[in-house]
């Protein structure tokens, strides 16, 4: 048995709380990572896995020799981090989840820097806005934006968007400009952003000389990815709150048009955040230094 191999495949599904999860993530066929499970126990003469046909439990023993085989892992990679930092080349496989708009109109137009910059870097990006299992999913880190809610992440600020209120030439040629936020609630229709964690939709926020507003109102369309959000006011359906950065080329093309300039909403804050308990290895150093240089001119741009 390869005792260093089977505590990885061990700590993975402990993780993934699955063994297709672990198996997928690590790149190993699951009968090989499940006979290297099976001998670790056997080697140990306890079992630490209890499975059934549905899931897998942690024994208290399981519990316990995870957390102190965790060290062990996190020392070896700080060894190889140290030989890698001597050569300068920060390598291996690197994965990030973004939202839909922030990766198309700032994170992707940036990446080709960072390839060049960094190409023994493998890289996987998860582009969605629904929320993900950091740790269950093997993420080194998530790119998201507005409040932080989870005090169990680390988070590094990369910025502030500006948000716009807009709409299509149709829609307003058919039910008026509003003039003031108000408005919106006589006879508008909206465009709402459906949180992806729990399907509400998020109030219309607004701002002028410090006097802020919150309006909520029941929408003819929700949408829960940011792409399709976009797309549901050009095809005219209603008015919507975006960034600015996403709706850019539309503005300039003319297939959407801003409206109540004097009433900006709240700038958003965008952070990268990671599992407190995440390694921090030097590939994803080497990202968060990146990013936090590069990300800022992307958003404001």
């Amino acid at each position: 048995m390869d005792q260093l191999l089977a505590i990885r495949a061990f700590a993975r599904v402990v993780e993934a709380g699955s063994f297709t999860r672990a198996a997928d993530s690590l790149e190993m066929p699951i009968a090989t990572l499940s006979k290297q499970v099976q001998a670790l126990e056997a080697h140990l003469g306890v079992r630490l896995l209890q499975r059934t046909t549905r899931r897998v439990t942690v024994t208290p023993e399981g519990r316990d020799y995870y957390e102190k085989a965790l060290r062990i892992v996190h020392d070896l990679e700080d060894i190889d981090s140290a030989f890698n930092t001597a050569s300068g080349t920060p390598r291996g496989h690197l994965r990030i989840d973004i939202g839909g708009s922030t990766a198309r109109e700032v994170l992707i137009p940036l990446l080709p820097n960072f390839v060049a910059r960094y190409p023994d870097i493998r890289l996987d990006l998860g582009v969605s806005d629904r929320a993900v299992d950091m740790i269950g999913d093997n993420i080194d880190c998530v790119i998201r934006g507005g409040p932080l809610s989870d005090s169990s992440l680390v988070a590094r600020h990369l910025g502030d968007a500006e948000m716009i209120t807009c709409a299509s030439p149709h829609y307003l040629k058919t039910y008026g400009v509003p003039a003031y936020p108000q408005e919106l609630c006589n006879g508008h229709r909206w465009v709402s952003y459906l949180s992806p964690q729990n399907g509400r939709a998020f109030p219309f926020r607004f701002m002028k000389d410090k006097q802020k507003l919150e309006l909520k109102a029941e929408h003819r369309v929700g949408v829960n990815e940011s792409n399709a959000h976009l797309a549901a006011a050009v095809a005219g359906l209603g008015i919507i709150q975006t960034f600015r950065y996403a709706a850019a080329a539309e503005l300039q093309a003319g297939r959407l048009v801003e409206i109540l300039h004097d009433w900006q909403p709240q700038r958003y804050p965008f952070h990268l955040v990671y599992p407190q308990n995440r390694h921090l290895t030097q590939r994803l150093q080497a990202f968060i230094a990146w990013i936090k240089d590069a990300f800022p001119s992307r958003l404001n741009g």
